[in-house]
């Protein structure tokens, strides 16, 4: 009797689920464009440019469609692709489109259009953006190794301190991930973290702490999955060479800072951080070299991604009690966001590290983007390097 009466409600409770899910469909696409898959990236799958599983699916009717999971509720950010940022959708003049924002919740179909494609300009590759990056960054290399991962190379930023090279002062240093979207506007895909200009403001109102030296990593692209996470997710088919890309960090990329600049290299001046899928493997690079990654930035943590897996290893390698931690992410990110965020926090919690050395935030306005983010860093980098 008992499982005959939950049946009915059961049944309910997938229909509900089924019910909210939204359908994007796009009535055809411009006349030039090229034959092949369109893809949505957004907020809702770590921005990949190119998933399989969010590919549209072409209708007899020529308008291509895809029915979002039902787990993509709430704010969202998008754009449609051909597979690539290269490719991304464009305005009528074939310039860099703004992301698209809706609220997914109620069912809905959303029938929207594609103006052009940014490798479709008249005349060659799309417009170049301007660079915005401030005159104290440089590129270290356009090729810098990774020995851990097959020698395959990467272009790396640096941000030096105002004032660096007319004095003999050592200075803190933070490495972060997504490196094409720190500091200029002409490298994202997404919009940039406005670093550089945070770090200046800091240092021209005199504002503690000092602002450090700031190493950014562009991230591999279509390997960014793979090397953000230490496992394998199954359904992604990504992930499982994070422990590698984190021995890169550490024990090459690391040593190169600390024997070409003048840093403080003990793990309570050495900051990792990053957002999302750079988030998750900032917080497992705490957990693996705490010696080494002593302040910890996780913003809007892709978790999900490995969340057993992470969980368990913090049981596993219980961080140093010297560590801190800042969390950050919007409540209306995702259901599990932040679940997920203060499940991690709370294993620090247990295994030893102090309360007063976590931090967790969830700003209502919160989303998963990088106007968030860089509103968000200037305070996270004050409370990490604080003295």
């Amino acid at each position: 009797m008992k499982s005959r009466c939950l049946m009915p409600l059961l049944g309910l409770l997938l229909a509900g689920s089924a019910l909210a899910q939204t359908t994007l469909r796009l009535p055809g696409l411009p006349p030039a464009t090229p034959a092949g898959p369109v893809y949505v990236a957004g907020s809702f799958n770590n921005w990949q440019p190119g998933a399989a599983s969010y590919a549209l699916s072409r209708q007899p009717d020529g308008s291509y469609q895809l029915t979002l999971p039902a787990t993509v509720l709430g704010p969202q950010e998008f754009k449609f692709t051909r597979g690539s940022w290269a490719t991304a959708e464009a305005d009528a003049h074939f310039q860099p489109l703004a992301n698209r924002h809706a609220d997914f919740g109620a069912p809905a179909t959303l029938t929207l259009q594609v103006a052009g494609w940014e490798d479709q300009r008249p005349g060659g590759a799309p417009a170049a953006r301007p660079s915005t990056r401030a005159a104290n960054v440089q590129i270290i290399s356009d090729s810098f190794r990774l020995p851990q991962l097959g020698g395959r190379a990467r272009r790396v930023w640096l941000y030096l301190p105002p004032g660096y090279a007319r004095g003999h002062q050592r200075y803190p240093v933070l490495y972060l991930q997504d490196g094409q979207n720190v500091f200029d506007d002409a490298t994202a895909f997404a919009g940039e973290w406005g670093v550089d200009e945070t770090l200046n403001r800091l240092a021209a109102t005199g504002q503690r702490p000092v602002p450090g030296i700031v190493v950014a990593v562009d991230n591999g692209g279509e390997r960014r999955l793979d090397e953000y996470s230490p496992w394998a997710n199954a359904e992604y088919k990504k992930g499982g060479e994070g422990e590698q890309y984190v021995d890169f960090l550490a024990l090459t990329l690391k040593p190169y800072i600390d024997a070409h600049y003048r840093t403080r290299p003990d793990a309570a001046h050495t900051a990792i951080a990053g957002s999302s899928m750079g988030g998750l493997i900032a917080l497992y690079a705490g957990l693996k070299y705490p010696a080494v990654f002593g302040r910890v930035g996780v913003f809007s943590p892709a978790i999900w991604f490995a969340k057993d897996s992470l969980l368990a290893y913090e049981r596993r390698r219980p961080a140093a009690p010297a560590s801190r931690f800042y969390f950050v992410a919007g409540p209306a990110e995702s259901e599990t966001m932040l679940p997920l965020m203060a499940a991690a926090r709370n294993e620090l919690l247990a295994r030893g590290v102090p309360a007063s050395h976590l931090r967790l935030r969830a700003p209502a306005d919160g989303r998963h983007a990088e106007w968030f983010w860089r509103r968000e860093f200037g305070p996270a980098y004050r409370w990490l390097l604080a003295e």
